[in-house]
């Protein structure tokens, strides 16, 4: 599974260096610009993780907002990209989240992680060390594939287990099998609240450019949303 998700994200680096591209409708007018609203606008002199950061685009958006940024991600090309983007503007790690981080306690004020975690199947561990470099009061930021949605991608579904998805991308004209887990709603708000208050559930609505660029795609996501934003708090 980690392999494959590896492979799979190492290839796709160059194609992820171009998400701002207007093609990627479900990043750019769908699960950015509601994240956006929810991540500081001054950032000066705050620290901030960009927990599997892709090929650098939040990476950027907290450098701009003045952070100090911290990028990691399991795909060394991803790694490379967002450093060629950034420069000395990023700290970019290689690193696997289900492992220990490798930073001081309460180092962080703000942690982002976009449509990262559902590849990952140990959440306990991640989130308690999440927990532990957050600085008391920190804020952590996350998006994931919306459960009820990803019911539909499976023949005989299981809504109260942690399931193996295998889905099918199609990128650049070429067919990805891109592996990753669904759970259970209640799984997920009370994994984050053994480490965390929860202060927002965003279940986020395509832009009015979407509606105009993929209309019929746009009324499919006002009818079954594809993901679902989180913003929490260290207790």
């Amino acid at each position: 599974m980690k392999k494959h998700v590896l492979e799979n994200f190492n290839e796709l680096a160059g194609i992820y260096e171009k998400m701002g591209d207007a093609n990627n409708l479900y990043n750019t007018q769908y699960e950015r610009p509601a994240m956006m609203q929810h991540i500081p606008f001054t950032m000066e002199g705050m620290r901030g993780l960009d927990a599997g950061c892709s090929a650098g685009w939040y990476s950027k958006q907290l450098a701009d907002r003045g952070a100090q940024v911290t990028a990691v991600d399991l795909s060394p090309e991803m790694v490379n990209a967002t450093q060629k983007l950034l420069g000395e503007k990023v700290e970019a790690l290689c690193l696997d989240l289900e492992e220990p981080l490798p930073f001081d306690d309460h180092r962080f004020d703000f942690i982002v992680s976009s449509l990262t975690l559902h590849y990952l199947k140990d959440w306990q561990g991640v989130f308690s060390e999440f927990s532990r470099v957050l600085k008391p009061g920190g804020s952590f930021l996350l998006s994931i594939h919306h459960p009820l949605t990803d019911l539909q991608l499976l023949d005989d579904a299981h809504y109260f287990s942690t399931e193996l998805i295998v889905d099918q991308w199609n990128k650049a004209g070429k067919i990805y099998n891109m592996p990753f887990y669904r759970r259970p709603l209640s799984e997920i708000l009370n994994t984050l609240l053994s480490f965390f208050s929860i202060e927002q559930v965003i279940e986020p609505i395509p832009t009015a450019q979407f509606k105009e660029l993929a209309p019929e795609q746009y009324e499919r996501l006002l009818k079954s949303p594809n993901f679902l934003i989180l913003k929490v708090r260290k207790k």
